[in-house]
C-alpha cells in the first residue's frame, strides 16, 4: 500500500506503509530430515506431529515455557519438610538462618 504525505505544500509518495498486513500468511514445509527416534526421513510437518505425538515426545523451542499449574504444596507438607531441614542442621547453622529471618522481617517493617 502506497502512502501519501504533503511535504512544503505538494501530495508526494512517502514510501510501504510498513503497517501489519492481514492477509493469510502461508508456511512452507519442513525440508526432510532423518528423525532421531528411528532413523526414518520425515518429509512434511504432519509426519514431524505423528512422530512426536507416536513416542510420547514434545518439541522444545525457544518459547518460554507456560507456568505450571500445579497446586502450591500444602500447609503440613511445608511444615514437615522445613522440620526436617533444620533437623539436618547444626545449631548454630539454625541460630544463623533464624537471625537472618528476623532481620529481613524487621527490615521490611513487620
Amino acid at each position: 500500500m502506497t502512502v501519501w504525505v504533503y511535504r512544503n505544500g505538494k501530495l508526494v509518495e512517502k514510501g510501504v506503509d510498513s503497517s501489519p498486513v492481514f492477509a493469510p500468511q502461508i508456511m512452507s514445509d519442513i525440508k526432510p530430515y532423518r528423525n532421531m527416534i528411528n532413523g526414518k526421513i520425515i518429509t512434511s510437518r504432519s509426519e514431524h506431529r505423528t512422530l512426536l505425538r507416536d513416542h510420547g515426545c514434545v518439541e522444545v523451542g525457544n518459547d518460554i515455557p507456560a507456568v505450571s499449574q500445579s497446586a502450591p504444596p500444602n500447609r503440613d507438607y511445608r511444615r514437615r519438610r522445613l522440620h526436617q531441614q533444620l533437623d539436618n542442621m547444626t545449631d548454630r547453622q539454625a541460630n544463623k538462618l533464624l537471625a537472618e529471618i528476623r532481620h529481613q522481617a524487621h527490615s521490611r517493617g513487620r
